[in-house]
């Protein structure tokens, strides 16, 4: 099974995701934690994109599919995966095609109002990376992770500004994937505005 996971940011597909790893056993792959992890890591691709993900724009095409490609080639993907943040544009969904063949694209409808709540909201540990929500799922500790005892800090592209260009960045450039995968008959929509138990119900039905 291999799933890409289509929507804006904050729709839920990072919980949705884990969800789904966890019922069909297979590999989530999410472009944005890679890149993070590069980041914090201080690599040269870590050090090229930061201020581009302080901004809430887009790493370039060929950054992003040269890092896909790499991933893909490891063995623990050989159960199927699921790609969240990737694709995001035509081109990149064009290079996909040369080297992975997708069986659906699950697409997340979620509207901006939603959106903007759960990204302003959102904290993570700066530790182990696990994510929190003030309103949905706060840790027992203001401003301190459960799993570590790490501080709990609010990301850059998680800030008022950048939520509203992530957001306008994606009706520009990733909205036209849905025409795109509608095409090729592999676009099935979920209404990703609900909780993750009601999101998840849906996917099993697609999913079987």
């Amino acid at each position: 099974m291999k799933l890409i996971l289509l929507g804006p940011p904050g729709a839920g597909k990072g919980t949705i995701a884990a969800l789904i790893s966890e019922k069909y056993n297979i590999t989530g792959i999410s472009t944005g934690d890679l890149f993070r992890q590069a980041v914090k890591n201080s690599t040269p691709l870590g050090l090229k994109v930061k201020e581009i993900m302080k901004k809430g724009e887009l790493v370039p095409d060929e950054v992003t599919c040269d890092l896909v490609k790499e991933r893909l080639s490891k063995n623990d993907i050989k159960k199927g995966y699921m790609l969240d943040g990737f694709p995001r544009t035509i081109p990149q969904a064009e290079t996909l095609k040369e080297f992975a063949e997708i069986d659906m694209v699950i697409n997340f409808i979620c509207n901006n109002d939603v959106v903007v709540s759960r990204l302003s909201g959102r904290r993570v540990c700066r530790d182990c990376g696990k994510i929190y929500h003030i309103t949905n799922m706060p840790p027992k500790t203001e401003g301190v992770c459960d799993a570590c005892s790490g501080e709990l800090y609010i990301r850059d592209d998680d800030k008022i500004e950048s939520i509203k260009n992530r957001l306008e960045v994606y009706k520009e450039q990733t909205e036209p994937l849905i025409n795109f995968y509608k095409n090729m008959n592999l676009l099935k929509d979920i209404d990703s505005s609900k909780t993750p138990k009601e999101a998840m119900e849906q996917i099993s039905e697609i999913l079987g």
